[in-house]
């Protein structure tokens, strides 16, 4: 998977709009992320390239999930089809870890796709607890094995494994093996429908 070009201009842009719909402004955000205001400036400038945790904590401010960040704005007449080469795709600058948006871009849904491809060794984190909205999340191993940690509960997850719950506790996604992990993450939010579900 290759991040797809200018996503930090599309991750500014979909925040700034986000924040906008919330109306909260930069502190307000900041005071109920705990991220600080000029590291949100600066990402919606497109001028950082921010962590999956610090996308996460925003995320959850704004009361979406992360995937929402790298969707579109829902639209009338939005195709319900996203061909791979359209799939917006990003790689955390921390773990290296990169994630593809499988679901159409705008196209009303309550459930979103993501594939995530996890390299050897890695460690993502997100210390996000209890969530505005309640999103619910499975997610089902492709290829590899994963360590997962949902609140104090270890599971360890290989090949044709999949994972149910609700994203109510930090999680933490951990690589212990010497080759890639490919999963899937089914995400869907309760009482919303559009693109506003996903880790």
């Amino acid at each position: 998977m290759e991040e797809t070009p200018a996503i930090n201009v599309h991750l500014a842009a979909r925040l700034r709009d986000l924040r906008a719909e919330s109306g909260l402004t930069l502190d307000g955000l900041a005071e109920r992320t705990g991220v600080s205001r000029s590291m949100i400036s600066l990402i919606e400038r497109g001028e950082s390239s921010p962590t999956a945790a610090v996308l996460d904590r925003l995320a959850a401010g704004l009361g979406v999930t992360l995937a929402a960040l790298f969707a579109e704005k829902d639209g009338k007449g939005a195709s319900p089809l996203a061909r791979r080469a359209e799939q917006r795709t990003w790689r955390d600058p921390e773990s290296g870890y990169m994630r593809r948006n499988l679901s159409a871009p705008g196209f009303p849904s309550p459930v979103e796709l993501v594939e995530v491809v996890l390299p050897p060794g890695a460690r993502v984190a997100y210390d996000t607890g209890l969530r505005a909205a309640a999103i619910h999340q499975q997610i089902w191993i492709v290829e590899g094995e994963i360590e997962f940690t949902l609140g104090d509960e270890t599971y360890r997850l290989a090949t044709g494994d999949c994972l149910s719950m609700r994203l109510d506790r930090p999680t933490v996604f951990r690589n212990r093996a010497e080759h890639p992990a490919r999963y899937l993450v089914a995400l869907a939010t309760e009482g919303r429908a559009g693109a506003g579900s996903t880790r």
